[in-house]
């Protein structure tokens, strides 16, 4: 095993986030990221219907499900298969294609109170080339939110800081109301990774 694969595996091991989602039976460390996130902005309700994308394993949805309850609707959706979970309608496919964003909208069952993306590229460990592509998937976020968010809904996306970021945050910012940056303590110190939580859909 090549010396930084060794150091990832025993920081990952070590890490106080991977211990109590273990402990809490949520799939991903990622689950606190949006716990935090939620506790702070009281994102989710009861009742809400609540669109994942890039949901994978589903530490999100599992949130989510929780937090909105019996009468909530949550349907998660990602390229790669996710286990069935509670109160979660899971979906595979590619938003990019018509055919999986008619699925998704039939899921949902009418118009989203909240839009999550932790939609995230394959890493390349060249810091402009995931950047960018990191941008292109939080466009991609942002124009399903477009289409399924309900005007007084919001909009939480992961973005990488770096170069794109400013463009990405002013897109958001053409189309939704109010933007803020929150970046959760579950989010790795050396992680570029942060979080734009967006609220209320302009007309278009």
């Amino acid at each position: 095993m090549a010396k930084s694969s060794k150091a990832w595996l025993h920081r990952h091991v070590s890490d106080l986030y991977v211990r109590q989602a273990r402990a809490a039976g949520y799939r991903s460390r990622a689950a606190y990221k949006l716990l935090e996130i939620d506790r702070k902005d009281g994102l989710l309700k009861p009742g809400m219907r609540v669109l994942d994308l890039g949901a994978a394993p589903g530490g999100w949805s599992q949130v989510a499900a929780a937090r909105t309850g019996p009468k909530g609707r949550v349907v998660a959706i990602d390229l790669l298969e996710i286990a069935p979970m509670s109160g979660v309608r899971v979906l595979r496919g590619d938003v990019r294609e018509l055919q999986t964003r008619a699925a998704l909208k039939e899921a949902l069952g009418g118009t989203a109170d909240l839009v999550l993306s932790d939609l995230a590229p394959n890493l390349s460990g060249i810091p402009g080339v995931d950047q960018a592509r990191g941008a292109e998937l939080a466009e991609l976020a942002l124009e399903l939110a477009g289409e399924t968010l309900k005007p007084t809904g919001a909009f939480l996306v992961k973005v990488f800081q770096g170069e794109a970021f400013a463009e990405v945050l002013g897109r958001i910012k053409q189309e939704f109301q109010a933007v803020s940056v929150r970046k959760p303590g579950a989010s790795r110190g050396e992680s570029r990774e942060t979080y734009l939580l967006a609220r209320g859909l302009k007309p278009r």
